[in-house]
């Protein structure tokens, strides 16, 4: 399969609002931002788009709303996470019936503990039943699962399985996922916005980078100054985008995020509950944050 993901893919937040139903200006006016600053894709109900707080109809509605947005000025993922192999076999049906989507990101399942087999096979199963690229989504913070190297090179074997997100903040991890498959018709997506230069150097294709909602033009530097070998400029890049991502974990992921979208100008709504808002005084260190990263 030809499909190689490249560059700054923003795992964007879903706008809500008080209701908890899709604010489809805001995400519009978000989707015109990211494009005009250059961003080379963007990927609905990923972690940053809450995708554990809505319902198959919801997102079919998000996509055929993206897909609009969009306009064709730059590529869709479309995330497809589920406990069980049949759920996400079913999502993915759904997305390809959307039509119009570029690849599909398969999280690991969530809670329940898996052996490297049965991740294989959960993988393995998946890709037998959509003819989308998928992109493997290892993010071990969040689900307690991780995909092994080992097993990320078995899995490469797949005709359409052409990459790996990797959100484990190990860089150790994404360096063998790269020095596993090299040579294959597979790339490797960093998923940690503090790693993505240092990804570009082992070989990554790109990143898929939250804080690039916020920021799009900074990670965007990171990514094509790398590539016009700037390499001073940037790392310049990557600790303005750093100092945002380090600040993440001042609330529940994705909620600096908003509050963060919401201080610059793009107000995107709360998270969906239990997720608080932030307190003030959080508030206001953020407000420095993104002052000295030149967004306010």
């Amino acid at each position: 399969m030809s499909f190689t993901p490249k560059g700054i893919v923003v795992p964007i937040v879903t706008p809500v609002d008080q209701d908890g139903n899709l604010n489809e200006k805001a995400y519009r006016g978000l989707i015109d931002y990211l494009a005009e600053n250059g961003i080379h894709g963007v990927f609905p109900f990923g972690t940053t788009g809450e995708f554990y707080a809505h319902d198959q109809g919801f997102y079919n509605h998000l996509l055929e709303v993206t897909k609009d947005a969009v306009a064709g000025r730059m590529q869709i993922y479309a995330g497809a996470n589920h406990i069980t192999t049949k759920g996400a076999i079913a999502i993915a049906k759904a997305v390809e019936k959307i039509g119009g989507i570029d690849a599909l990101s398969v999280l690991t399942p969530m809670f329940v503990s898996q052996t490297q087999e049965e991740v294989y096979e959960y993988y393995r199963a998946i890709a037998a039943e959509t003819s989308l690229p998928i992109i493997i989504y290892n993010n071990k913070p969040k689900t307690n699962v991780t995909v092994e190297p080992a097993t990320v090179a078995r899995l490469a074997e797949i005709d359409n399985i052409v990459a790996a997100k990797d959100s484990t903040g190990d860089m150790t991890n994404a360096e063998e996922y790269i020095r596993l498959t090299r040579g294959k018709n597979f790339s490797v997506m960093m998923g940690r916005d503090t790693l993505i230069l240092a990804g570009l150097h082992y070989g990554a294709t790109g990143a898929i980078a939250s804080c690039a909602n916020v920021a799009p033009r900074i990670a965007v530097d990171i990514y094509e100054k790398f590539c016009q070998k700037d390499y001073e400029g940037a790392l310049d890049a990557q600790f303005k985008l750093s100092a945002l991502r380090i600040a993440t974990n001042m609330g529940s992921f994705p909620v600096t995020l908003k509050e963060a979208l919401k201080l610059i100008g793009h107000d995107c709504g709360d998270c969906v509950p239990p997720i608080l808002p932030l307190h003030e005084d959080q508030r206001e260190k953020l407000r420095t944050v993104l002052a000295g990263m030149g967004l306010l």
